[in-house]
């Protein structure tokens, strides 16, 4: 299931990925370069003395808040999105065909599967079930060595077969009628509680589960059609990690993409995609 190394041949790559093959690979200099800013950006605005222990030093409503400045920042800062664009380059993506929904900041707490108003952040989806086309493919990177109960669980046996969902309860366009906020998160305390999020059928038991170990800045490439979850985890520190949504947008024209077996999500997200800046 997990490869290695990325081809050089970028249409080899994506085609594996949409058959289910994940790609966990080793950092690259673009890689390398996002980690360093993400934590240089997120030491800047916690202003703590160990950013993973920030939970312990702030207050509840100020690191809400603080989080919520850095998510803000990181999805919508053009120095961000140029070095995005030279990862996928540099990984043999065609910034010509390729565009991005850009960078979300993860934040995993510890015993975080407790608050309520988190629970979201742990349903068990597919990212298809967001409105994204079946072309879909997720990069993933952490901020620090992590083991693979700071990761997050991939459920393999359900690539192919349909998981009972609330996926129609979803449109895009009905989602940021109101701007962006839901998209980039941690911008209004009460979303998890509020907002309709898609999400598997209560008590669905998905079966087996596949987890990885990554170190910082590793590179993660995985279909969004793969079925998938956040582990809960209590080592004590936070869980910062990186991702983007990326489609090439030939392949998302002409149908191409991972199998759809259950997604019912409504809207039109690639509008609000974001071209690849060729380096």
């Amino acid at each position: 299931m997990f490869r290695t190394e990325i081809p050089p041949d970028n249409r080899a790559l994506r085609h594996a990925v949409y058959g289910g093959a994940v790609y966990l690979a080793s950092p690259c200099a673009g890689s390398l370069k996002l980690v360093r800013k993400a934590q240089d950006a997120i030491r800047s605005v916690l202003d703590v003395k160990e950013i993973r222990c920030a939970h312990l030093e702030l207050d509840e409503d100020t690191f809400f808040t603080r989080i919520g400045a850095l998510r803000r920042m990181i999805y919508l800062e053009e120095e961000f999105h140029n070095i995005l664009s030279d990862i996928l380059e540099e990984n043999g993506f065609d910034p010509d065909c390729t565009a991005f929904d850009p960078l979300r900041l993860r934040v995993v707490c510890p015993d975080g599967h407790l608050n309520k108003k988190a629970a979201p952040v742990y349903f068990p989806h597919r990212d298809t079930w967001y409105a994204h086309p079946q072309s879909l493919i997720v990069y993933w990177t952490p901020l620090d060595d992590l083991g693979e109960d700071e990761t997050f669980a991939i459920y393999p046996d359900y690539f192919q077969q349909n998981v009972p969902n609330n996926s129609e309860v979803f449109n895009y366009d009905e989602w940021v009628k109101d701007g962006p906020d839901l998209k980039i998160g941690w911008q209004k305390e009460d979303s998890g509680l509020t907002a309709v999020y898609p999400r598997s059928a209560e008590g669905f038991d998905p079966g087996r589960d596949v987890g990885f170990s990554c170190p910082a800045a590793g590179q993660l490439f995985i279909a969004g059609a793969h079925y998938h979850a956040t582990r809960p985890q209590n080592t004590g520190k936070i869980r910062f990690s990186l991702d983007a949504r990326l489609v090439h947008l030939e392949d998302a024209a002409s149908g191409t993409g991972a199998p759809n077996v259950d997604n019912r999500s409504s809207g039109d997200i690639l509008k609000d995609y974001i071209r690849a800046r060729p380096r």
